[in-house]
């Protein structure tokens, strides 16, 4: 069974948090969600991040604002791949999280997607996974044929002036 982690510096990240969750859900991955803090709740954090492959996770969706170092953190504790989710905040419209996450020291790479980007987050974690699990790269193949089909649709009735 695929086993992503989802874990957020805050609950007020859930939100999007949860827009990765039902991506992966979709793909039919199993999912651990957990709330922590890279300065509010270190040691924890530690803990979280040397027991992640014990665990059994194969990736990790880390989803914080701010100063957002919870990827960075994680990702200099664990070997397994992690994402950084950066959200956006009230102090530089998510910039500040953006940066905090993608500007990773050599040896420490995290993967970042776009500010807010949960649907994002999810599917990188699917393409990931896809490696170790051909079925989900069909899966993932048929999802975009899916996209595809969707704004074929929406131009269809654009045209049309049904919209």
């Amino acid at each position: 069974m695929m086993k992503v982690s989802v874990v957020m510096g805050s609950i007020s990240d859930r939100e999007i948090a949860e827009k990765s969750v039902k991506i992966l859900e979709k793909f039919g991955a199993e999912v651990e969600m957990r709330v922590i803090s890279a300065h509010r709740t270190p040691l924890k954090a530690i803990e979280f991040a040397e027991t992640a492959e014990d665990r059994g996770m194969e990736v990790i969706i880390a989803v914080a604002g701010k100063a957002a170092h919870l990827a960075g953190f994680i990702a200099a504790i664990t070997p397994i791949p992690v994402i950084g989710l950066p959200i956006k905040s009230s102090t530089m419209d998510g910039m500040d999280s953006l940066l905090s996450i993608v500007q990773m020291p050599k040896g420490v790479p995290v993967a970042t997607v776009a500010i807010n980007g949960g649907e994002n987050a999810g599917l990188l974690a699917v393409q990931i996974l896809s490696v170790k699990y051909p079925e989900l790269r069909e899966k993932f193949k048929e999802y975009k044929v899916e996209m595809a089909k969707e704004v074929e649709e929406m131009d269809r009735q654009v045209k049309e002036k049904n919209i």
